[in-house]
């Protein structure tokens, strides 16, 4: 493994000089001492691209700066590997950068464990696969509590992309691929532009390096020249909108690789009918021209004009989406002109109401380009988060930074792992068995326990973000009725409750029917009624059919008052003794049969070993069947003395409940 360079020093100093221009001398002092702590701890070890882990943490660190992130959050991108090498390090960041450094650093942390996650694991086709890695990037989100974190992780992808030739071929590909389905996609959700831009260009040139080269070539001309082009179109638009006394925001960009790649792929064109290549922006003020007010719109088509009669317009590249918005509402004024030099530019005009809506309404720019299914719950979510950092600049003075970028938007679900690694999506507070009926009822109805990252769990345990669930199952089982329980805490999904209410109700139907018919009879006969229509009784009740009626009647779903009421309607004309409803105490909590403690864990489902029949005070294991659950057993058990060494493993401590 190569070793740190021993110009990190220097390296180091000259990082921490440009720092000094940037944040105040007591926040240089705060870097200074990450690079102390850091250097160390970082001396010989590598990133996946072979450069040196400080040197990197140290590039994703300008590349925040750049950004006008805080000092804070620089700080953490330097300390974001230590949890790796130092022993109680949450205790060691916190006192020596404070709380919200600690929890930035703990975030990264927890989304470093995105190299396990595989966004097509259990996936058999293509729209599965897209539905996995959509939950995957939901996850993300979810799994912060500071949405700098999601910042300082694209950051830090940015820096590996930019060395990503020093790493094997395989490995280029699966983290450019990783970061075109996951970081890119991240980033253009965010608004964070420039990172969005340089993924996508990066992951696409080791993923289609073929294609990425020719696109290249074609552009014919450097990426500087192509800035300079658009940045002399842009003074040159800002010039005559401000002699029309039209106040306006113009900006440019040369079109990215990855951006012409799939365009040409998705319209199926050819390069030389591409007229974006280089495009540029006109956002107009509703503003007034010589003290007279003037509607945006309006100033949108005088500045069309004026953008035509400085440079002619191409035949059919010109589009009117605010007389005719798209399906969307998205609006706004496309026009392609032959510029300077006879070079293609796009012109996109549109109001800064129309470009909020574009960036942040139901037309989301970045829904559109993404494509899929609109969630217009998460796409709010989205759009609040980025507010929050479009505000960053003014947020970085007022108080707690960590409150101010608090991400709480994505907590009404948590997302946990298969054991072959499928995301699933569960209610917040979600539990295993909730995770079991959420991949298949049968599985929900036969499950007996559970194991979270490997350590077994209570089956009322509530999941938590990133974790990886197995369930622990027995060949033919069924529902406890403790899992309806709300108090007990099984449950947390209304459809998984509602499945297992399915199943008690599905359950010995013929002898439900008969002591419904039963108590249906005896309840007519305290009435002292020998006729009577009990179909007519069931539809009053509103059953469809007489049998459903009998059953609920069976299942104790229906009380001796509502019949009598019913009777009493279909026979008006005769008075009918109905009881004064009775109080009801609710029944105690079921208690197990005995109480048994495994592993440390209660309120597991266990069932007694048939070999040694244990009974208090007797000296028990557990022991993990394949499909049974915890068979609870003596110690002195024959069948567990001659227990294979290849099945020890299983052996779970237990003791009996007091």
């Amino acid at each position: 493994m190569p070793k740190q360079s021993p110009a990190s020093p220097a390296i180091v100093a000259s990082w921490l000089d440009t720092a000094s221009g940037i944040f105040a001398p007591a926040e240089v002092e705060v870097l200074r001492s990450a690079c102390q702590l850091a250097g160390p701890l970082y001396e010989g070890k590598v990133e996946l691209t072979g450069t040196p882990l400080l040197h990197h943490a140290l590039g994703a660190a300008s590349i925040l700066a750049g950004m006008n992130l805080d000092y804070e959050t620089i700080t953490a991108a330097i300390l974001h590997a230590v949890p790796r090498y130092l022993d109680g390090w949450a205790e060691k960041i916190e006192q020596g950068y404070g709380t919200n450094v600690k929890m930035l650093v703990a975030g990264i942390s927890q989304m470093e464990r995105i190299h396990l996650f595989s966004e097509t694991s259990g996936a058999t086709d293509k729209d599965e696969a897209a539905q996995q890695t959509e939950i995957l990037r939901k996850m993300l989100l979810a799994m912060v509590e500071d949405i700098r974190v999601v910042l300082i992780k694209l950051a830090e992808r940015t820096q590996t992309l930019r060395h990503l030739s020093g790493a094997g071929e395989e490995q280029q590909k699966l983290t450019a691929q990783q970061t075109r389905s996951i970081f890119a996609p991240l980033a253009n959700r965010l608004g964070v532009w420039q990172l969005k831009w340089e993924l996508e260009d990066l992951s696409v040139r080791y993923l289609e390096p073929g294609l990425y080269k020719q696109v290249a070539r074609l552009l014919d001309e450097r990426r500087a020249d192509r800035e300079q082009y658009i940045a002399d179109v842009v003074s040159r638009l800002k010039q005559a909108l401000r002699q029309a006394g039209i106040s306006a925001e113009v900006t440019g960009r040369p079109k990215h690789i990855y951006s012409i790649i799939n365009k040409m792929k998705l319209k199926q064109m050819d390069f030389s009918e591409l007229h974006d290549v280089r495009a540029v922006r006109i956002l107009i003020d509703d503003n007034q021209v010589d003290g007279i007010p003037v509607d945006g719109i309006r100033l949108c088509y005088t500045a069309l004009g004026l953008v035509h009669e400085l440079w002619p317009p191409i035949e059919s590249e010109f589009d009117d989406y605010i007389a005719h918005p798209k399906s969307n509402d998205y609006r706004s004024l496309h026009t392609a002109v032959t510029g300077p030099r006879g070079l293609a530019v796009e012109v996109q005009i549109r109001t800064r109401e129309m470009h909020r809506h574009s960036e942040l309404g139901v037309a989301a720019h970045w829904r559109y380009k993404e494509g899929g299914k609109s969630d217009t719950r998460f796409d709010e979510k989205i759009a609040w988060l980025r507010q929050i950092l479009e505000w960053k600049e003014d947020l970085s003075g007022q108080g707690d930074l960590q409150e101010q970028f608090k991400n709480e938007l994505f907590r009404d679900q948590v997302y946990v792992f298969t054991p072959l690694g499928k995301v699933i999506a569960l209610p917040r507070d979600a539990t295993p068995v909730d995770f079991a009926y959420i991949l298949h009822t049968d599985l929900g109805h036969r499950t007996r326990g559970a194991k979270v990252d490997g350590s077994i769990v209570p089956l009322n345990y509530k999941l938590q973000n990133g974790q990886r669930v197995e369930i622990l199952t027995v060949k033919l089982g069924a529902p406890s009725r403790d899992w309806i329980n709300p108090a007990l805490g099984y449950l947390k999904s209304p459809r998984a409750r509602a499945k297992v209410r399915a199943w008690f109700k599905n359950q010995n139907l013929d002898e439900s029917i008969a002591q419904g018919r039963t108590q249906l009879d005896r309840e007519l006969h305290r009435l002292g009624i020998t006729s009577i229509n009990q179909e007519k009784i069931a539809q009053r009740l509103h059953f469809n059919k007489l049998e459903d009626f009998l059953a609920a009647i069976g299942r104790n779903e229906i009380t001796q008052r509502r019949i009598a009421v019913a009777i009493q309607e279909e026979l008006p004309g005769r008075t009918i003794g109905i009881a004064a409803p009775r109080a009801f105490k609710p029944a105690a909590p079921r208690k197990p049969t005995a109480d048994i403690t495994v592993g440390g864990v209660n309120n597991l489902m266990t069932r007694i070993a048939k070999c040694c029949k244990p009974a208090p005070p007797d000296a028990i294991v557990g022991y993990v069947t394949r499909d049974r659950g915890i068979t609870i057993h003596r110690e002195d058990c024959p069948f567990m003395l001659r227990l294979a060494e290849s099945r020890r493993e299983r052996k779970l401590t237990a003791q009996w409940g007091e």
